[in-house]
């Protein structure tokens, strides 16, 4: 009788054992799970360009073009951080002169947005796209692995058929040259659109800022 007890106690201990220790790898197996997905690091979608970029006008930064791509990243949970790396009033020179001190930070993804100052301004053409030869290739130098995106630029009419034409056709050409992808025209849907944009008649409108952020998002989509 006491060696029946005896079994039956032995029994009952071993199956609770088996299910604490059960238990247990199951918890830690989830907190593995957890840890990694939380710690797992996000990639850096790096914005370069001028005062689109910037976000110049707008109450906040975050209503940017730059800002709206962010919130579109967060709510289909994508593991990446946009850098909005924007400057009022900068050309593709002013670019060149500091993509050395951006490019410190890891890459993965590189929108250049320039050049739209040096048309308003009637800089050659030529000076314009070969600044921006030169940032694309330190960004393929510096890093190889990183995709590229181009985000094209018009010109007003007033500028003159030729240079119009010229400016227009930069965009494509650079991205045919360097195979990277191209929006064709940052401010399609936007530019010459009062409504959308600001007093100035250049700089958009938060509203305005959402159809650029789905004119980029529309191909950048592709490259995540």
């Amino acid at each position: 009788m006491k060696s029946s007890l005896k079994i039956g106690i032995l029994t009952c201990l071993t199956v609770v054992l088996a299910a604490c220790n059960s238990n247990t790898k199951s918890s830690e197996s989830d907190t593995t799970k957890t840890t990694s997905a939380v710690s797992a690091p996000k990639k850096t979608i790096l914005v370069f360009g001028d005062s689109l970029t910037a976000g110049y006008g707008l109450d906040d930064v975050s209503e940017a073009y730059p800002g709206v791509l962010q919130t579109k990243l967060d709510s289909a949970k994508l593991p990446y951080h946009i850098v909005n790396s924007g400057v009022s009033g900068e050309t593709s020179a002013g670019g060149l002169g500091r993509i050395d001190w951006i490019l410190k930070q890891p890459v993965d993804i590189f929108v250049l947005e320039l050049g739209a100052n040096d048309g308003l301004r009637g800089l050659p053409v030529s000076s314009t796209q070969s600044n921006l030869q030169t940032i694309i290739d330190k960004v393929k130098t510096k890093y190889p692995k990183a995709k590229l995106m181009l985000l094209g630029m018009q010109v007003p009419p007033n500028m003159g058929g030729t240079y119009v034409n010229d400016f227009k056709d930069m965009f494509p050409n650079l991205a045919k040259k360097n195979n990277i992808t191209l929006v064709p025209f940052l401010l399609q849907g936007v530019g010459g659109v009062k409504s959308l944009n600001q007093a100035d008649g250049i700089h958009p409108t938060a509203e305005g800022a959402k159809i650029l952020a789905n004119n980029v998002w529309a191909e950048l989509k592709g490259l995540l």
